[in-house]
């Protein structure tokens, strides 16, 4: 008599899993090193971004091109886009239906999009201003960081797009739960680095 079967935690919802417990463990172990190779690489841009903040060279400063309201709003619509993608998460393991799962990922979208759209404004803002990324090392530094988390965001967002069809065409099944699984790791991850970018670029900058 074999004794009972380990599942795993974000696929064994209401019923039996017909995915393997060691696949789903390996599945994310391997989105888990790609997580942490992206690690890496935001740890470097952060890296050149701090030998390079004085690097002006007589071109806008952080005081002079840094707003500190609209850099808040962002991070409260992404914090709150992950919120409502932990509440898409609670919905794939206990709500029966889909209802939940697809509304809270829509949510999450919306928050994302929204979050692009409040950034394209303050890169606009900041070539109002003339600060683009050929006028000094401190804004190309800037510009090589922070629009990279932004396209990280709109990977993300066309994931949740893709998400939504795979939900719409299989219903939530394990396949597609696993991946709602990797999803959930790189949004919240893409939060992490937001707070990372928030506190050393943006306040840093104005209260220097």
């Amino acid at each position: 008599m074999s004794g009972p079967q380990l599942r795993h935690v974000g696929l064994n919802l209401t019923g039996a899993d017909t995915l393997e417990p060691g696949e789903a463990e390996s599945s994310l172990y391997g989105f888990w090193i790609f997580l942490m190779s992206d690690a890496v690489l935001f740890a470097l841009l952060f890296a050149v971004y701090g030998t390079q903040l004085a690097a002006t060279a007589g071109a806008p400063g952080p005081q002079d091109v840094f707003e500190i309201g609209p850099a808040f709003v962002e991070t409260l619509i992404l914090l709150t886009s992950s919120l409502t993608f932990g509440l898409a998460a609670i919905a794939m393991k206990y709500d029966r239906t889909r209802t939940g799962l697809v509304v809270w990922l829509c949510v999450s979208l919306t928050l994302g999009i929204a979050f692009l759209g409040f950034e394209l404004n303050d890169f606009a803002t900041m070539a109002s201003k003339d600060a683009t990324p050929d006028r000094s090392g401190f804004l190309s530094a800037f510009f090589a960081l922070v629009p990279t988390h932004g396209l990280h965001v709109t990977i993300g967002c066309l994931w949740i797009v893709v998400m939504l069809a795979q939900i719409a065409t299989f219903g939530p099944d394990d396949r597609v739960k696993l991946n709602l699984l990797r999803l959930g790791l790189f949004w919240h991850f893409l939060d992490i680095v937001w707070i990372g970018i928030f506190s050393v670029v943006y306040l840093q900058g104005v209260l220097r």
